[in-house]
């Protein structure tokens, strides 16, 4: 079901002619509660759309499905007629027919700013996940035009210029696919729960571009993904360059068709 990403509103717009009212599109942000096997797991400001995606990348990244495959993803119907539409399609379970270990609820909202951080140490994360197969380098050409390429006619952004984007691609730079989201750490999930329910997990010798910086969690999100390659607009930040490096990720920032910086 596709819901209502933007929304219209009355605004005061100033300019060297002075004031005047007129509409403007605004990016919805809203709470999305995400249960796996019943069980809540977390809840994360998102923009509506591909809520599924969204819930289960989120619990493959977050490394709570094990080994267990998702049987389904649906919105919760709670209890009576109706309760979905009382709850506005804002909660998602992941079903594994019970597989799944049993998860620890992560207490208190996810920002749309940041993601889970801190709940998952770079020695946890090192434990649970290996680190990926050295293959073929994405050539510099395909990286460095990443960004602009596959983020830059991004719809949502156009119109409000309020959300991130993130983009799986090929080694030689086709667009697999693009999410958009208030949060990145969103975005690069709806693209990886995208390929985990196409069955396409891992994906060895595919780049993952982002806009804005590179946080820790994207790298982990992409090391959970199999995906071998992260290049952003923006700069990264010292611990996701030490992920990646434990990952074997090759992680390049600053991209544009100007040059970059890879970490390395």
């Amino acid at each position: 079901m596709t819901r209502g990403r933007t929304n219209r509103l009355l605004t005061t717009w100033v300019d060297a002619d002075g004031r005047s009212r007129s509409p403007d599109e605004v990016a919805v942000e809203e709470p999305l509660e995400i249960r796996l096997d019943g069980h809540l797991v977390g809840t994360t400001m998102r923009t509506p759309g591909h809520d599924f995606e969204l819930a289960a990348g989120f619990c493959h990244t977050e490394g709570l499905l094990g080994d267990a495959p998702v049987r389904s993803a649906k919105y919760c119907r709670g209890d009576g007629p109706g309760a979905v539409v009382e709850s506005e399609f804002n909660v998602v379970t992941v079903s594994t027919g019970g597989l799944a270990p049993v998860p620890e609820a992560r207490l208190g909202v996810t920002s749309s700013a940041c993601g889970m951080c801190g709940t998952t140490a770079v020695d946890e994360l090192r434990a649970r996940i290996h680190p990926l197969p050295v293959g073929e380098p994405i050539p510099d050409e395909v990286l460095l035009a990443a960004p602009a390429d596959l983020l830059g006619d991004t719809p949502i952004f156009a119109a409000t210029g309020a959300v991130h984007a993130a983009a799986l691609f090929t080694p030689t730079g086709e667009a697999v696919v693009v999410r958009e989201d208030v949060g990145r750490h969103n975005a690069v999930d709806k693209v990886v729960g995208n390929q985990l329910l196409a069955g396409e997990l891992p994906r060895h010798g595919f780049g993952l571009a982002v806009s804005g910086r590179v946080g820790f969690e994207i790298v982990q999100k992409a090391w959970a993904a199999g995906i071998t390659t992260v290049v952003a607009k923006g700069a990264p930040t010292s611990l996701a360059v030490e992920a990646a490096r434990m990952a074997r990720i090759t992680l390049v920032g600053w991209a544009s068709s100007a040059g970059g910086r890879a970490y390395d």
